[in-house]
């Protein structure tokens, strides 16, 4: 991993773009746009908190990262010790196949809704998908952080216009949109308040938040002297993802929408919009469908490109543990990664030769688990004076989010569990 500092705006903000485009998947495309279909622009106030939290956790765990040298999984591997290193692999193996099968199969729908091949969509979506996954392996590996950090600007340019856009050109009720920022849940006695807080809670993305830490280490950012320049590009990449969940909702809330896969959902949202913008409706569709394939394209490369850290840091982690040597830097030319990425780019594209619906309540689970036990450490190793210093301790402003956060993300995890099983 590279440790050169760079400068211009890119170095500044590129690790908050990578943040909100990789956060922002097929998942959330329908989930906003299905609880907008429900509740309206009711639940805009829930985008902006949601972002609001998980910009305090990815601080915490920045803040944590430059002042103690270590990753935010290192600290939990001197916390908790070797038991934490095996379990947190058996839980990102599990995630890694299931959200990696999941985002194949979301980039395969709604490029076959762009651009059909075969005769069946099924044949499409194992096409596609197949092709997403390796030209995103290619990417990573020849072209380095640079080139992915580049592809990825170039993907949320276009997600966040053209779905913003979109919005726009449904021509939401002006009163009803400025009225969708006093919290209020609709619905309350029936599924408002489930509705409600999952949105909160899946607004930025789930295990993915630990990888910021990976992608500032590259931008040469390893002191405390970089923290500030880290709150900007969070700021940036979260005031993002909120103009992004709330333009979900409000596209969502021109139109009713039936319950399915994340991927259907939007594909079915697009042929909606053509329905409501009349003369305009064709241009709409293939503006959504073009944001849409932003946003899951730009997600898959992300969490192709992130995730092997996560392998890797764990790895070197228990192989020294054992070995009782000095952790080896974490790179991305290692074979710990490189063996990860391949695996996770081959082996779940096995689920794209049958319906994976009844695979997405795993993944929902999954991603629901590890929220509230990231806002748990960072809220205990950030608290701590002995570990990450008195001047970096966890301030006021972020340990009330956290415990707010804490207790919402706990509280979805439990709807999340409830609703699927």
């Amino acid at each position: 991993m590279t440790n050169t500092k760079r400068f211009g705006l890119l170095s500044i903000i590129g690790p908050g773009i990578l943040v909100a485009a990789t956060g922002v998947g097929a998942g959330d495309l329908s989930a906003g746009a299905f609880t907008g279909s429900l509740y309206g622009m009711a639940v805009l106030w829930a985008v902006l908190l949601g972002a609001v939290l998980k910009y305090a956790m990815n601080e915490g765990l920045a803040r944590f990262q430059l002042a103690t040298g270590k990753t935010i999984l290192e600290g939990c591997f001197d916390k908790f010790g070797p038991l934490f290193g095996w379990l947190f692999l058996l839980y990102l193996g599990i995630w890694t196949f299931l959200t990696a099968g999941a985002l194949m199969s979301a980039n395969g729908v709604v490029s076959h809704a762009i651009l059909p091949i075969f005769e069946t969509p099924v044949q499409d979506k194992i096409f596609w998908g197949g092709v997403h996954s390796l030209v995103a392996v290619g990417l990573i590996l020849i072209g380095g952080y640079r080139l992915f950090e580049k592809v990825m600007s170039v993907c949320i340019a276009i997600m966040f216009f053209t779905v913003v856009a979109t919005a726009i050109l449904s021509k939401p009720d002006a009163s009803e949109f400025l009225a969708g920022f006093w919290p209020t849940i609709p619905d309350w006695q029936g599924g408002g308040l489930e509705w409600t807080v999952a949105l909160l809670g899946g607004v930025g993305g789930t295990l993915t938040i630990v990888c910021y830490g990976y992608w500032i280490r590259e931008e040469g950012r390893t002191t405390t002297a970089d923290l500030s320049t880290c709150r900007y590009d969070l700021v940036s990449g979260y005031i993002m993802t909120a103009i992004f969940g709330m333009a979900m909702v409000i596209v969502g809330s021109q139109t009713e929408l039936p319950p399915g896969s994340s991927a259907s959902t939007v594909v079915l949202l697009a042929d909606r919009m053509q329905e409501i913008m009349g003369e305009g409706g064709t241009f709409g569709r293939w503006l959504f469908l073009v944001g849409a394939w932003g946003a899951v394209a730009s997600s898959l490369l992300g969490v192709w490109q992130s995730v092997p850290y996560l392998f890797s840091d764990v790895f070197e982690s228990l192989r020294a543990h054992y070995q009782e040597r000095k952790t080896k830097p974490i790179s991305t030319a290692s074979w710990p990664y490189r063996s990860y990425l391949i695996a996770m780019a081959i082996l779940p594209m096995a689920t794209l030769v049958f319906d994976f619906k009844q695979v997405l309540k795993w993944t929902a689970i999954c991603g629901a688990l590890v929220i509230p036990f990231l806002a748990f450490v960072i809220l205990v190793l950030g608290s701590q004076q002995q570990v990450i210093g008195r001047e970096h301790r966890n301030p006021i402003w972020s340990t009330i989010l956290l415990s707010l956060g804490l207790i919402l993300f706990v509280y979805a995890l439990a709807l999340a569990i409830s609703k699927q099983l």
